[in-house]
């Protein structure tokens, strides 16, 4: 196994080829299936919540979960979430390759609504995008990429 080396601020990637991305990057698929797993997961306390109370109440706190959900485990040093741990991917900071902390993984998560807005545009532009960044990764400057070139010492972190 290739030995992986922490990259300083502002040092140049040592994955760096010109045309391509500066790094390992998550692909598309790897990104959806995750997403989907975290979908179905946070689903759940929501038909918890239907169940005992009116859609309004049960919509408004599932969204503070799924804030907290997401803000508390991609701003976490490991940035994973459970459907990201699954599939071996991590958010981290596109200058510094570390971790992108707690204020911009909420605003991560807000650039999301963003991200979903003229037919999921936002999703889709990591499909042509050079650093394969979606439009809530280049809001916060962020990249998903995989943990066997940048591994996770512990999770959540």
């Amino acid at each position: 196994m290739a030995e992986v080396q922490e990259q300083r601020p502002g040092a140049p990637s040592p994955y760096a080829t010109g045309d391509g991305p500066s790094g390992p990057r998550a692909g598309f698929w790897r990104r959806f299936v995750a997403a989907f797993a975290d979908g179905i997961l946070l689903s759940i306390p929501y038909w918890i919540l239907l169940a005992a109370m009116n859609e309004s109440a049960a919509s408004g706190i599932s969204l503070l979960i799924n804030i907290a959900y997401f803000t508390y485990l991609e701003g976490s040093p490991a940035g994973q979430t459970i459907g990201k741990k699954l599939l071996g991917i991590r958010v981290i900071d596109f200058n510094t390759g570390g971790s992108i902390g707690y204020p911009r993984a909420f605003g991560r998560y807000l650039g999301r609504f963003l991200s979903a807005i003229a037919l999921l545009l936002g999703y889709l532009w990591m499909l042509w995008d050079k650093e394969k960044q979606t439009w809530h990764d280049k809001l916060v400057s962020s990249v998903v990429v995989p943990t066997d070139a940048y591994p996770v010492s512990r999770w959540p972190g």
